[in-house]
C-alpha cells in the first residue's frame, strides 16, 4: 500500500489529535484547530497523510517564519513534521517531505526548517541530512536567540538548528 497525500481538512482535527494522544504525545486539539484558522487565512498548509486508510502522520508549511532569518528573506519553513511511530520506516516521511519540497518550489528557490537536537529526534535529523539540508550558519537558536557562547539551555523541543536546502534553482 502507497501513502495517499492530502491537504489538511477541518475534520481532521479531532482525528489528528486523538492518534497522538492515543500514541502517548502531548499534541492538544486546539494545536490543529489553531493549524486549520491558518490554512484558512493561507498562512500555512497542512499535508495529512494516511496510509491504508488511516492517518498517518502530516507536516505543515508556514509561509512567514517565525524565525527571523528565515522571515526577511521569504523562506518557507517546514514546522511540525510528525509520522506515528506504528508508521514509521514505511517511506511516509520520506513522501511528506518530498510534497512540502515540491510545494515550497513553486514560490521559493529555498525550503527551511529547525531541527531539534532532542534524541528523540534523531530519525528527523537523518533524514534532513540525507536530503541535503545544510545548517544556515548561525548556529543554535533558543527561545527567540542564538545562546552566547557558555551559556546554558535547556535541551527541549525549542533547542533548534535551522537547515536550509535548495528546492528550486532558479
Amino acid at each position: 500500500m502507497k501513502a495517499a497525500i492530502r491537504d489538511m481538512t477541518e475534520s481532521d482535527n479531532l482525528i489528528i489529535a486523538n492518534a497522538f494522544t492515543a500514541q502517548g504525545w502531548k499534541k492538544p486539539l486546539s494545536q490543529y484547530l489553531l493549524y486549520w484558522q491558518e490554512c484558512r487565512a493561507g498562512k500555512r498548509v497542512v499535508l495529512v497523510t494516511e496510509y491504508d486508510s488511516q492517518f498517518a502522520g502530516y507536516v505543515t508549511i508556514v509561509w512567514a517564519s517565525d524565525y527571523p532569518p528565515y522571515r526577511e528573506n521569504n523562506v518557507p519553513e517546514i514546522v511540525d513534521f510528525n509520522v506515528l511511530i506504528r508508521f514509521r520506516r514505511l517511506s511516509i516521511g520520506t513522501a511528506l517531505m518530498d510534497e512540502a519540497e515540491k510545494r515550497i518550489a513553486l514560490s521559493s528557490a529555498l525550503a527551511g526548517l529547525g531541527g531539534c537536537l532532542h534524541i528523540d529526534h534523531g530519525a528527523a535529523q537523518v533524514l534532513y541530512a540525507k536530503r541535503g539540508y545544510v545548517p544556515d550558519g548561525r548556529g543554535l537558536y533558543y527561545h527567540g536567540s542564538y545562546p552566547a557562547y557558555g551559556e546554558q539551555v535547556t535541551i527541549d523541543d525549542d533547542l533548534t538548528l535551522y537547515l536550509t536546502k535548495v528546492v528550486n534553482g532558479r
